[in-house]
């Protein structure tokens, strides 16, 4: 209950829905870098591009073939440009994006603190995204290899030979490896992604519950993007519906396993408890009448209704 009030107190929702925002922003100054890569690569492997260009023929004819050959040299020719546009964009939409999780994350530990100035608190957040960045990339990798195609192919390269017997053990031992990453990942962005560094301790609990969360939505996305990939329609929009969902729901995930942490019976206990706010002194005049006055007032009226009766009474005699 503590949980769930602290999550809907600081609307977990909210800076759940802005960090999807930025997450698929930054997907696409993203896909710009890899397409640079890309060019760099088949502009140093002309025998790999000719290969690629006769696929395209023999699997598209007439002009929109065609089109798609000049698509791809055009695309070659200007891998610079993009690489470094793209790169540039990737970097100022990932620092957006470490800096709201940040505001997040400490504002599920309720903290209000000042903030650095504006360069040193950049290449601080710089200095995180890339650490995020690098193990995120391997807990997905480590997911991938849970698959049996994904795993054969690694055994292939490898030079070791193929058993069937093998194929559970390495895809729980990747999963056993991956869950161990996530463990670590989440656990460090509960307690050192917020403005001020909690405890590590207290975050492993809450780090495994993400981790756990995690690794079974990561399950359940691998199959449906299996599922959704054999129709045209799914494989055009799967992936980009996948991938916001993907993002939400861990956005989500990590938000709510910090409330949790922060709301344990030890961070309850240790979280100070600040002065109370001073007290404010606001005189108050009040305009008192003298009861002698009003006495002398009331006696002054009465004695006037008085007159007034008795001259009324010697008329009418």
């Amino acid at each position: 209950m503590r949980t769930q009030e602290r999550y809907t107190e600081c609307q977990g929702n909210f800076y759940a829905a802005g960090l999807t925002y930025y997450t698929i922003f930054a997907l696409f100054p993203l896909l710009m870098v890899g397409f640079a890569v890309g060019g760099f690569v088949l502009a140093s492997r002309p025998d790999l591009l000719g290969e690629i260009e006769d696929r395209i023929r023999g699997s598209v004819s007439g002009s929109v073939g065609q089109q798609l050959i000049d698509l791809i040299d055009s695309a070659i020719q200007s891998r610079t440009s993009i690489g470094v546009i793209g790169l540039v964009v990737a970097v100022w939409a990932g620092l957006s994006w470490i800096d709201k999780l940040r505001s997040a994350l400490s504002q599920m530990w309720l903290q209000r603190i000042e903030l650095a100035p504006f360069v040193k608190r950049k290449f601080a957040d710089l200095a995180t995204l890339v650490s995020a960045f690098v193990l995120t990339a391997i807990t997905v990798g480590l997911t991938a290899l849970g698959s049996p195609s994904v795993m054969a192919a690694v055994l292939r390269w490898l030079g070791v030979p193929h058993v069937s017997a093998l194929g559970p053990l390495l895809w729980l031992a990747s999963l056993l490896m991956s869950l161990a990453v996530s463990w670590l990942l989440f656990t460090w962005m509960i307690a050192r992604l917020p403005r001020e560094s909690v405890s590590f301790v207290s975050s492993l609990r809450a780090g495994l519950l993400a981790a756990v969360g995690f690794e079974v939505f990561k399950q359940f996305a691998s199959i449906y993007l299996r599922s959704v990939l054999n129709s045209p329609a799914g494989a055009t929009f799967g992936p980009v519906l996948g991938v916001m969902v993907f993002a939400y729901v861990t956005a989500r995930l990590v938000l709510f396993a910090t409330a949790w942490a922060a709301t344990s019976a030890e961070n309850m206990a240790a979280a100070p408890v600040g002065p109370p706010g001073p007290a404010v002194i606001t005189p108050r005049e009040h305009a008192e009448i003298d009861l002698r006055t009003s006495q002398a007032l009331v006696a002054a009226a009465a004695g006037a209704l008085g007159a007034l009766g008795l001259a009324r009474l010697l008329r009418r005699r």
